[in-house]
This record gives structure tokens, C-alpha cells and sequence, in this order.
């Protein structure tokens, strides 16, 4: 189904076009003109508009402190923009593969100006391999016109993200749209690289949340998890304390 919205911007580059759409309310980010890539209310422009964007935020409830966090697929800058907002102190580490989606991040969806928000232009995979940033969380989002991205489904490239967390970190993937066989193989990849320190949940029946820890999973008392969930959820104005049922 096309997107319902006004194409105000069309961009072409070598993997194909960069779409962004605005209705009365929103904006939005497409590469195809039928899935959504990023959406935002022009009201709240650092919100997180799209529920599994919220659901991904359930990494931060088993983080004590939060310094350095890592984005693999940036997007309209969605998570980038809410984390930049909510942590005074954060720095972000951003990667996206094509120059097109940024500048188009930067002039419709304002994605801000700052050092604390570090953009590298490339390949995920080979970033993660070189990188001597540790991050306290990575998020890996990746995905193109044509579903989710290959090298998402590596071992080397798990074990790398894993190798770039710190002793307390929490990979957290957002998979969708994605066939039986390359789920289940990714699935096997994460169980063997993280040695079954996984949790997961789904999101509106279409999104699958899984977070793979660096080391052991945190023994953390239910009443706890509460309200370390209603702290987030009133600094970062995002449902979190449905989730938090979810885990």
C-alpha cells in the first residue's frame, strides 16, 4: 500500500531513491513508497512516533548508567534525536550507509548539529569490525528497500557488535519483514555468539525486540524493573512501562 502523504522530496542515489512524505501531522521517511523507514509528528520531533522505536528502549532498563551509545542504521535519526534529548551526557555514535539518508535526516527531520552526535558514512559491518568505541548499548536497525540487511546475519558481524559493548552492554535488534529461514538462522547466530543471554519480545505483531547481552543477564527484582521503567518512561516520554510487562 503507497504511503498516504505529499512526496516533498525525492533524492536518487547509486541504491536507489530516498522519499520523504509529509501529511498534515507528520513526516516520513521511505525508500520504496510503501514501507516506512522513519516517521515523525512535526509536533514532537524528537519523539519516537513508531512503537517498535519505543520498544527498543528497553535496553536502557539494564544499563546503570548510560555514556556511549551506538546506531546502526540512522535513518531520519529517530533514536539519535531521543537519546541526544533525554541524556545531557550522552555521546552518539551513528552509521549510515548512504550520504542521501542523512542529508535528508538533517534538512526535514531535524536531525541536530551537535558534538555529541558523531555520523559515519559506510558500511555497518565494517565499522564494527574497526571500531574501538565500547558502547554502553548498539542498536542495530538495518534494513533497505529489500528487507533486512545481509551482513546483520553474520556471525562475525554479531561478534563484533559484541566485542564493541561494554562489560554491561545490551545489543538491542529490531527484526521485521523478514523470511522464516533467514530468521531462524539469525536466531541460531545469536544464541551460539551470546550463549543464550537473549530476551525478546514482539511489537503490534509485525516487529520482534531482541536483546542480546555481553555478559551475564542482570538479576534485577521485578519492583525494580518497575521503577526504573517509569523513570524512563517520564524522561524519555515513551510507553515504557508496557514493555516492561512484555519482559
Amino acid at each position: 500500500m503507497d504511503i498516504n502523504g505529499h512526496c516533498i522530496s525525492t533524492t536518487v542515489d547509486e541504491h536507489g531513491p530516498v522519499h520523504v512524505y509529509q501529511t498534515r501531522t507528520s513526516r516520513i521517511l521511505s525508500f520504496d513508497g510503501k514501507i516506512y523507514q522513519s516517521y515523525m509528528k512535526l509536533n514532537d520531533i524528537n519523539g519516537l512516533a513508531l512503537g517498535y522505536t519505543q520498544a527498543m528502549m528497553t535496553g536502557l532498563l539494564f544499563i546503570p548508567v548510560i555514556k556511549t551509545a551506538t546506531i546502526m542504521g540512522l535513518g531520519a535519526g529517530s533514536i539519535a534525536k531521543k537519546l541526544l534529548a533525554s541524556f545531557s551526557e550522552l555521546n552518539v555514535y551513528a552509521i549510515e550507509h548512504r550520504e542521501a539518508v542523512v542529508k535528508a535526516a538533517k534538512k526535514y527531520f531535524y536531525l541536530p548539529d551537535t558534538e555529541r552526535l558523531i555520523i559515519h558514512i559506510g558500511d555497518a559491518a565494517n565499522y564494527m569490525n574497526n571500531t574501538d568505541i565500547k558502547s554502553d548499548i548498539i542498536f542495530s536497525d538495518l534494513y533497505n528497500a529489500q528487507g533486512m540487511e545481509p551482513n546483520q546475519v553474520q556471525l562475525s558481524f554479531l561478534r563484533d557488535c559484541k566485542n564493541a559493548l561494554s562489560d554491561h552492554g545490551v545489543l538491542v535488534l529490531n527484526i521485521c519483514h523478514t523470511a522464516l529461514t533467514l530468521r531462524k538462522k539469525l536466531d541460531e547466530l545469536l544464541t551460539v555468539e551470546f550463549e543464550n543471554r537473549l530476551l525478546s519480545f514482539e511489537v503490534d505483531n509485525e516487529n520482534t525486540i531482541v536483546l542480546a547481552f555481553k555478559n551475564d543477564i542482570p538479576l534485577i527484582e521485578t519492583e525494580t524493573l518497575q521503577t526504573k521503567g517509569q523513570y524512563l518512561q517520564e524522561k524519555m516520554n515513551i510507553q515504557m512501562e508496557s514493555y516492561v510487562k512484555l519482559l
